[in-house]
This record gives structure tokens, sequence and C-alpha cells, in this order.
């Protein structure tokens, strides 16, 4: 898994980080999402490290990166937290701009960053996910039902005595969708208490800290200003609930935007990854 690349622990000035880099060219930053670690990338980074020089991190929270001190406001887990530790960790590695991706949760983190700190990023690539407070003020009947864990997660305390009673029968997962390692990796982190609790945190973030920043950017008239790529898996739900999904983006842009969905299921890392890498690939070399 991984071949050619180096695992590393970074210690940054608010986290530390785990984190998998190779390859060589214009750097790329990968973002997972809930409940994976890096290794949902291991199927896509070796392809893209033929062009780019792919750095793959545990966000903070997840994995085996370090797990934020609660505060009542969930700044430590919010997406603002989370984009300062990714221009941090690319600093680190000698990278003031780069290209960045994020899957998911991830996708949240890859957004804040873009807007955030838009003079170090080039390129955003957005993996199943519309912006937090769309997602909230778009809200029905069919997405509390299909997301009503966003909800349930925002409880205190019975979010994670309902995933440690069973986390296996919670998350699902195999190793032949995954990888053998890759799903090695996985039951590491979601059988760790310390981590469900710094997965919860990111969801407890979302509905207040991350939902208030989006629309802080909202009012200021903030806008993504590089040019953005959005995709989506036909076989999740992202064009049952918001149908034509770029429309949702196209006022949050203020440079190119593009997207089309992907004939995979919700992670498309693992099921569809040369497809993914052919359309980043492409994306970062014609945008």
């Amino acid at each position: 898994m991984f071949d050619g690349f180096q695992l590393e622990m970074i210690e940054l000035p608010e986290a530390t980080l785990r984190v998998r880099h190779g390859g060589s060219g214009s750097p790329l930053l990968l973002l997972h999402g809930h409940p994976r670690t890096h290794a949902t990338w291991h199927r896509v980074a070796p392809i893209l490290a033929n062009y780019h020089t792919v750095v793959c991190p545990d966000l903070r929270g997840f994995g085996r990166s370090s797990i934020p001190g609660d505060t009542d406001d969930h700044a430590a887990s919010s997406k603002r937290a989370k984009a300062r530790d990714c221009i941090a960790l690319m600093q680190h590695l000698g990278y003031d701009r780069f290209a960045i991706a994020g899957h998911d949760r991830g996708s949240y983190t890859a957004f804040r960053t873009a807007m955030d700190h838009p003079s170090a990023v080039t390129h955003l690539i957005v993996l199943d996910g519309v912006p937090i407070l769309e997602a909230l003020e778009r809200c029905d009947a069919r997405f509390a039902t299909a997301w009503w864990h966003w909800f349930f997660f925002a409880q205190p305390g019975k979010p994670e005595q309902a995933i440690n009673a069973d986390p296996d029968a919670w998350y699902g997962g195999s190793a032949e969708q995954m990888g053998l390692e890759a799903y090695a990796d996985y039951r590491a982190a979601i059988h760790d208490p310390r981590v469900i609790h710094g997965m919860i945190e990111d969801y407890r973030a979302g509905i207040t800290i991350d939902r208030l920043h989006d629309a802080e950017d909202r009012e200021a008239g903030s806008r993504i200003a590089c040019p953005t790529m959005v995709l989506w898996s036909l076989r999740d739900d992202l064009e049952q609930l918001y149908g034509d999904v770029l429309e949702v983006w196209r006022p949050w842009t203020a440079a190119s935007l593009q997207g089309k969905g992907l004939d995979c299921g919700h992670h498309m890392a693992e099921e569809a990854p040369e497809a993914l890498a052919t359309e980043i690939l492409r994306f970062l070399e014609f945008s």
C-alpha cells in the first residue's frame, strides 16, 4: 500500500498529523472523509504521484492524528482549524501553493481552506459534498431521513455510546471493498473510542461553528477564487437531494466551475480509483 510513499508523524503548531506523501511535481493535498483515514486514497494516490507530489494526512480527530480538545463552541474541530493544519502541513513540506481535494467531511475542510487561504490554493476538488450551510438550509424530509446522522451526531454523548457498542456493525466496510491494509487501518481507527469522539466532534462543529463561518462568508460576498471541480457519486444521493449539484456550488465560486457524476457509490476512491484519478489529472492539467 502506497509503494514509494513516506509515512511520518508531523508535529504542527496546533496538531500532530499522520501523513503519507510521495511522488513528484506540483503538490496535491488529498483529504479523506468519515469514518476513513488517509488510507482510503491508496488506490488513487499512486496514480496521481506519477504526475504530482501527493500528500495524504489523517485529519485532526481522525485515524492516528491528534485528537483536539473539547470546547463549548467546537472550534478546535472546526473546518477553519483543520484548514490551518492543511496550510501548516504543506508549508512544513515546502509548499506555499497547492491543489486540494476533499471527500465527504474532508470536502468541507478543502472548501474552508480555499475560502480562508485563497493565495495558497491553486485548485479545489470537492468529492460528494455541498457547502454545509447549503445542506442545512435546504434540509427537508428527504435530507433528514437520508442524512439523519448529522443531527444524531450533534447530540452530546449518545452517538459515541451507540457507535462504541459495536463499531463494525455501525460502520460496516470490508477488506474486499477497501483493500486488506486499508481495512485494517480503518478498523483500528473505529475501535478507538478517542477517535470516535474526534470524528463525531467534526459533525458537532459542522452543525454549529462551521455553519456560522459559511454564513459569514456569504454575507461578506466571499467566494472561491481558484478553479473548482465537483464530482459526485451517481449511486449516492446528491442528485436526488439537489438536482443540479453544480448550481448549488455556483454562487460560491468566482472562478471556473466544472463537474460531473461518477458511476460508483459514495466511497469513490475505493470503488472507482482509475476514473477518479483520470478526472483529477485532467482538471489539474487543463484548468
